[in-house]
C-alpha cells in the first residue's frame, strides 16, 4: 500500500511541510479547449461579442485565478509566482487555451497553470453563452512541467486528444 503525503497517521488530510525543500526554478504549462460553434468563434475573432473583448477578459481572469489558486484548492501551497501567461489559438472546433506559470519556490506551479487554463476557459464560456450555451470545456490537462525533485514531465497525447 502506498503512503499518502497528504494524509497523516490518523487518516486526516493535512498540508505537506515543504519548509525543508530547497527553492528552485519551477514552471508548468496547462491547456484546455472550449468547443464552440462557428458563430461564437467568429464573434470572438471579429470582436463582435456583446460582452466585449472575450480573450482580453479571459486572459486577465486566468492570470488572476493563478494568483488565487491556494485560496480555492485545499492543501495547495501559496506560491510566489514570477510570471503567468495565458494565450489562445483558434483551432478546429474550438478555442485552445494555454497557460504557463513560473516561480522560484519550494513547490511546483502545476495547479496554478491548470487553474489559469480552467478559469480562462470558463470566462470564454461566460462571455459567449448568450450565443451558444452548448459550448463544452474539454481536454483540461497538464502539458509540461519542470523543476523540483520530480524534475521534467511532458505529457504524451493519447489517440484523438489534442
Amino acid at each position: 500500500m502506498s503512503v499518502s503525503t497528504h494524509i497523516d497517521a490518523s487518516g486526516a488530510a493535512h498540508m505537506v511541510d515543504v519548509g525543508e525543500k530547497p527553492e528552485t526554478a519551477r514552471w508548468a504549462t496547462a491547456c484546455a479547449r472550449v468547443k464552440m460553434s462557428a458563430a461564437v468563434a467568429a464573434g470572438i475573432t471579429e470582436h463582435t461579442m456583446e460582452k466585449g473583448d472575450v480573450l482580453a477578459v479571459a486572459r486577465i481572469a486566468g492570470i488572476m485565478a493563478a494568483k488565487k489558486t491556494a485560496e480555492i484548492i485545499p492543501l495547495c501551497h501559496p506560491v510566489q509566482l514570477c510570471a503567468v501567461t495565458v494565450d489562445f489559438t483558434l483551432g478546429e472546433g474550438g478555442m485552445n487555451v494555454r497557460a504557463q506559470a513560473s516561480a522560484h519556490d519550494r513547490t511546483g506551479v502545476e495547479m496554478e497553470a491548470l487553474t489559469a487554463a480552467c478559469v480562462a476557459a470558463l470566462t470564454i464560456y461566460d462571455m459567449c453563452k448568450s450565443v451558444d450555451r452548448s459550448m463544452v470545456i474539454e481536454y483540461v490537462r497538464l502539458e509540461e512541467k519542470d523543476g523540483g525533485r520530480s524534475g521534467h514531465f511532458r505529457r504524451i497525447a493519447a489517440d484523438g486528444e489534442p
